[in-house]
Order: C-alpha cells, then sequence, then structure tokens
C-alpha cells in the first residue's frame, strides 16, 4: 500500500475536489455534506492530537490543537507539510505508533479504518487506544455503496491499476464496532464517529 499512496499523493486531494479523473462522478449532496463534515471537525474541541495516515492533511487543517501528523508516505507528508505548516510530521507506520502510552488526548484518523483488514484492524485499534484517550474515526458512509466491503480497483493518472480494501459503515455500525462513542455526523458520503479509547 505504500507505493500506491506515495503514486497517488499529488492526485489524493483529487477525489475530494471532484476533478481530474473524478469530475465526470455522479455525487449527489457531495459538496453539502464535504462542508457539514468540515464543520463537524472544527467544532471538536482542540486537543493534543494524533492524525494516523494524515495523507496530504486535507482532514487535518480543520482540526484545532497541538497536531501530530504521521503517514507511511513521505510524499504525502510533504503535501501536509505545506497545508497544517505548525504540526509535527512522523514517518512511520501505523501498525506501531512510535510513541509513549496515552501520549494524545485524541487519536484521529480519516479514511484509514476502512482499509483494514481484521487482524491490522486489532492490531491499530490497540494502537490507538494505548497511544490516545479518544478516538474520532472518519470513514465512507454505507448508504452510497451497495456492497459494506469489496476489493476496489484503483487507476492512478500514471496509467497504474491498483487493488484496494475498501469497507463502508454505517454510523450505529461503526460504533458498535469501537465498542461504544458517539456518532458526530452521518451522511450519504460520511461517517464520524467519536468512541472513548
Amino acid at each position: 500500500m505504500k507505493a500506491y499512496y506515495d503514486a497517488r499523493a499529488p492526485e489524493y486531494d483529487d477525489w475530494f475536489h471532484g476533478v481530474g479523473r473524478y469530475a465526470d462522478r455522479e455525487r449527489p449532496g457531495w459538496e453539502e455534506e464535504l462542508a457539514a463534515l468540515t464543520a463537524t471537525l472544527e467544532g471538536l474541541p482542540p486537543a493534543r492530537t494524533l492524525d494516523v495516515a494524515c495523507g496530504t492533511g486535507f482532514f487535518t487543517q480543520h482540526l484545532r490543537g497541538e497536531l501530530t501528523c504521521l503517514d507511511q508516505s513521505r510524499q504525502m507528508l510533504a503535501i501536509a507539510a505545506e497545508r497544517v505548516p505548525h504540526a509535527e510530521l512522523v514517518n512511520a507506520d501505523a501498525s506501531t505508533l512510535p510513541f509513549e502510552d496515552t501520549s494524545f488526548e485524541r487519536l484521529f484518523t480519516g479514511h484509514f479504518y476502512g482499509h483494514l483488514e481484521e487482524p491490522d484492524r486489532v492490531a491499530f485499534l490497540d494502537e490507538a487506544r494505548r497511544v490516545a484517550e479518544e478516538l474520532v474515526f472518519v470513514d465512507s458512509s454505507l448508504a452510497h455503496s451497495p456492497v459494506a466491503v469489496e476489493w476496489q480497483p484503483r487507476f492512478l493518472n500514471d496509467g497504474s491499476e491498483w487493488a484496494v480494501y475498501k469497507r463502508f459503515f454505517t454510523g450505529d455500525g461503526l460504533v458498535s464496532e469501537l465498542a461504544g462513542g458517539e456518532v458526530l455526523h452521518e451522511g450519504m458520503w460520511f461517517v464520524v464517529v467519536r468512541a472513548p479509547a
């Protein structure tokens, strides 16, 4: 996956902005829901936050507080550095977070958890709960998907094709999977859940 995200870094935000190869996709209500998602993130209380798999910092820029951005892709981190210049950047894998226990008040991740198959999910949740007091996850809503899980073909501008594991969630389903918490946003495209670690 590291090679995929390194290659995708320069075009990653095209998906959010609906440009490039995403320009012709029908996504009714996308802009309005993206604005609602942004407002949800901006409404979170400031916290000492670790953003795991921060990517280009697209979500990170809306978080308040002392921020640490972690990603396995140096190319993604280079873009995040420009977008969130006040954040500390860490190039590392999420499976073993390089931090002491309870180093953060909040662990945030956007569109990462849904890419983890079960063994990796279990390991990641153990690590997330070890380093943070609360979890905030943004992921893809089941409302727009005909399936809850699939292997998706992904195509990049360089012509390469990749297979990516992808899950979709209801808010309540994700809360249940995290063994409690609350749904902060649930729409056609996104779910946001906050859970105690």
